[in-house]
């Protein structure tokens, strides 16, 4: 099954929408950039590590990251992926990019 930013944001804003708390929202969002900073110390020796699969944590870290990041974009009423398409856009440009995500999804589709 595939996750849609959209259906990712419209889920979340029935969670969090009456809630609507971003800055505790925002706060889980940096507890869990710490449990990514901590699991890439891990990755990379400057932290000792238990044995865990320290891919699979950090793929559950991350996931987490997405999740608050999305929940304060869809309590806020953003079209993140507006956003996301639009600024990816502006940087292709800024960077020389030759393809941008918009391009890239078209032919990404055409292909399937």
């Amino acid at each position: 099954m595939q996750i849609t930013i959209e259906a990712l944001q419209a889920y979340l804003f029935e969670r969090y929408g009456g809630w609507g708390q971003e800055q505790g929202l925002f706060m889980k969002l940096v507890e869990e950039m710490g449990e990514v900073a901590e699991v890439l110390n891990k990755r990379t020796g400057r932290k000792a590590t238990d044995g865990t699969d320290l891919t699979a944590e950090l793929g559950k870290e991350l996931a987490d990251v997405i999740h608050y990041t999305i929940a304060i974009a869809a309590v806020n009423g953003l079209d993140l992926s507006r956003i996301i398409l639009e600024k990816d856009k502006a940087a292709s440009v800024k960077y020389h990019h030759d393809v941008n995500l918009e391009r890239f999804l078209s032919e990404r589709e055409n292909r399937i």
